[in-house]
């Protein structure tokens, strides 16, 4: 049985396995940006009420997580919107819908906190763009990096 929640950061970094998981199937410049996440950094963002996690449960296992950080904009004043921060589902569970019903479940609990734009990234590693098209997301920009 699949559970979607709410939850604190902590257990994510209780588990830890999915974001270094995570890190290893996307990062493209793994000499530049090392695994090593900023938990302090992230749980004062967390006690602030801008960063949130959704995540999801098969059989009470965390299997996967959806972090947004939700900010007022700064070219549309008054507009609260929220940045995914770090979107992971074990590979286990990217059949069916578990991903499609975390993305819903996340969704609702952002638009219940004021939340009227969702901005998600995807990366060329492991793209989403058909999911996202699923849940009617549209494509507006395309982000280019370079190591220097």
């Amino acid at each position: 049985m699949f559970s979607y929640q709410q939850e604190h950061l902590r257990v994510v970094e209780d588990n830890i396995h999915l974001p270094q998981s995570d890190w290893e199937e996307i990062e493209h410049a793994k000499d530049v940006r090392k695994f090593d996440p900023d938990w302090e950094a992230l749980y004062e963002l967390e006690k602030a009420g801008i960063l949130k996690v959704f995540t999801v449960r098969h059989n009470e296992k965390l299997v996967g997580y959806f972090g947004a950080v939700v900010t007022p904009s700064l070219h549309c004043k008054g507009l609260l919107q929220a940045y995914d921060d770090a979107i992971f589902l074990h590979r286990d569970y990217r059949r069916g819908f578990t991903g499609y019903k975390l993305f819903k479940f996340a969704e609702k609990c952002l638009k219940e906190d004021g939340v009227k734009v969702l901005l998600v990234t995807t990366t060329e590693r492991n793209p989403i763009g058909p999911l996202m098209k699923r849940l009617g997301y549209s494509k507006t920009q395309t982000t280019y990096e370079k190591v220097l």
